[in-house]
Formats: C-alpha cells, sequence, structure tokens
C-alpha cells in the first residue's frame, strides 16, 4: 500500500503524489465509491490516501486518511448532497470582483460562513482593481473596509498590474491555499502572474451576460516558488450551504456572534425577539446589512429545505 496526496481531480480519476515522489492517476474502486459517502466526488484535492498498485500498472485508491478540514458546497447535482472543493487546506482565498462580473456579498458570506464552519482560514482578493474609478472605486473600498473590519484579511489587487500581489504572496506563502470564486474573476490570470511560466488558460467574459466562462475544468494543485501551494479550482456560480443547523448559524457571523452575548434569550435567532442585541446593533449600523441579510438567507435556506439557486 503506498500512501500519498490527491494533487488533481478530473472527477473520474485523481492524480496522487506519493510520499516518495512518484505520480500516480488512480481510479477510486466502485464500493468505496459507494460506501455512505453522500458526496458527488468522494475524493478531493488535498486529501490523504492510502493507493494499490496493481501488477499490470494500474493504481486504486482504497483509503482517504481522516481530513483536518475541507470546504464543502451543496452540489448542483439533485441526486447527491455535497461537493468537496478541496481538503486539509491553510487558507481558502476567495477571489472576487465588483465590476465585470459583479460577485454577490450573499455568494461571498456563504464562502466565508462555511469556511468558519469547517475550521478554515479566509482571506479575500478583490481583483481586477486597474478596472474600478469612481464610484464603483468607492464600492471596491467599501467592500474591502467591511471584510477587514469582520477580520478577514482582504485587498485590492490586479493581476494585469501586479497591484497587491506582493500581498497575495505573503499570504500564500509555505501554505497550502485554495483559490475559490465565480468564473470570471481572474483566477487563472492571478495564479499564473503567481507562478511564471505556468501558462494557465485564460478566458473571455461574456460580453451578453458580463460573466465568465469556465477556463478551469478540473481541481488541480500547484507549487509556488516562495514555497507552498495553491489549489486552483473551476469557478463556481452559487455556494449551496449544507448540514448549517439555524440555531447556529449565527456562529459562523464572527461580528454576530460576538454580540448575540447580550441577547435576552439564549436561544435568539436574532429576528424578531425583545431584547435581541443583534437587531439593536443592525439599527445603529455596528452590523452590516448586507452580512446581516446573508445570514438570514442561509437560515431561510434551510428552513425551506432548499438552495436557492440565485446566490
Amino acid at each position: 500500500m503506498t500512501q500519498g496526496v490527491v494533487v488533481k481531480s478530473t472527477g473520474s480519476w485523481y492524480t496522487v503524489k506519493t510520499d516518495d515522489g512518484r505520480l500516480l492517476d488512480c481510479k477510486v474502486k466502485g464500493v468505496f465509491r459507494l460506501r455512505g459517502i453522500r458526496s458527488t466526488n468522494p475524493v478531493a484535492v488535498g486529501d490523504r490516501v492510502h493507493v494499490t498498485v496493481r501488477q499490470d500498472g494500474s493504481a486504486y485508491i482504497k483509503e482517504v486518511e481522516t481530513r483536518r478540514n475541507y470546504i464543502v458546497r451543496r452540489a448542483s447535482n439533485l441526486s447527491k448532497e455535497s461537493h468537496i472543493i478541496a481538503a486539509n487546506i491553510d487558507l481558502a482565498m476567495l477571489i472576487i470582483t465588483v465590476e465585470h462580473p459583479r460577485t454577490n456579498l450573499i455568494f461571498v458570506d456563504r464562502f466565508l460562513a462555511t469556511a468558519e464552519a469547517y475550521g478554515v482560514p479566509a482571506s479575500i482578493v478583490i481583483n481586477k482593481s486597474d478596472l474600478y474609478e469612481g464610484d464603483v472605486m468607492e464600492y471596491a473600498l467599501g467592500i474591502k473596509h467591511l471584510y477587514n473590519t469582520v477580520g478577514y484579511a482582504t485587498e485590492l489587487v490586479s493581476a494585469a498590474t501586479n497591484e497587491g500581489l506582493d500581498w497575495v504572496r505573503e499570504q500564500l506563502r509555505n501554505k497550502l491555499t485554495l483559490f475559490s470564486g465565480n468564473s470570471g474573476v481572474g483566477k487563472s490570470s492571478l495564479i499564473n502572474r503567481l507562478i511564471p511560466g505556468l501558462n494557465l488558460k485564460t478566458g473571455e467574459l461574456s460580453v451578453l451576460h458580463d460573466m465568465g466562462m469556465h477556463t478551469t475544468t478540473y481541481s488541480e494543485m500547484y507549487p509556488l516558488p516562495e514555497g507552498g501551494y495553491i489549489i486552483d479550482t473551476p469557478g463556481i456560480k452559487g455556494f449551496g450551504t449544507i448540514d448549517f443547523d439555524p440555531a447556529t448559524v449565527a456562529h459562523y457571523f464572527p461580528e454576530i456572534f460576538a454580540i448575540s452575548h447580550d441577547c435576552r434569550f439564549n436561544n435568539c435567532t436574532h429576528r424578531n425577539e425583545p431584547g435581541c442585541a443583534v437587531l439593536k446593533a443592525l439599527e445603529k449600523h455596528y452590523i452590516s446589512e448586507s452580512r446581516y441579510a446573508s445570514y438570514l438567507s442561509i437560515i431561510e435556506d434551510h428552513e425551506e429545505g432548499k438552495y436557492r439557486t440565485g446566490y
């Protein structure tokens, strides 16, 4: 039995870098695939796995070691429950844009709440800063201020002009970092700047919809020159949360959770209860309306028993 780390996933096969430095293209055994794993992908990039190599050279993943953490979202395939984006990561770096295309803040907050829930530190890159001016730049700076204040390291960056790239490099140094975000936000362009010579394919925005078209079709891990690794993943449209108990959603919004200790009732849902410190803080603008709307959207999803694909 050989051990290693999954460094690439196409959905049908996986590349494992073994502890002795070999790269093995592996399949997942059918029995393993069906063993109570309610996921579109029972194995994810970043997983530590045990591999069996047969005499004919074919290799099979037989076991996935217990994950330290992971990022998961609701799968678009309705017959399954979840899609694991990456496992055993030190940082989740969410790449967003405020124009061309505009990233929905509910998407941002769902991603951050999931990172909190599964024990993954997160930071935010507001990419394409070279395109912003006037009111759009004011909005971008407001987003940066909001998330820095909440506790997420956030910076304006441009893959085109190199603005902010030193900040990004410092964030990534000696870490295994997941890059995630909507299609079209410039993940591939950013990675090409960070890893010279990699030359990932980049795409144009759809003129009709101002949305990105997929250029990354599978997840793959790349080594960084300064030490550490990036996991590049396909762009995602919506971010459906999963396995959230409505009573604990506030735990994954740090600023709401901190204030909730002052609520009159221990089981306060921060919607209409008397003596709710969170609603009082919202009135005084100590909590942002956009973050509070995101908090409510997650609770409502689970009360309705579905994921609203509009986000």
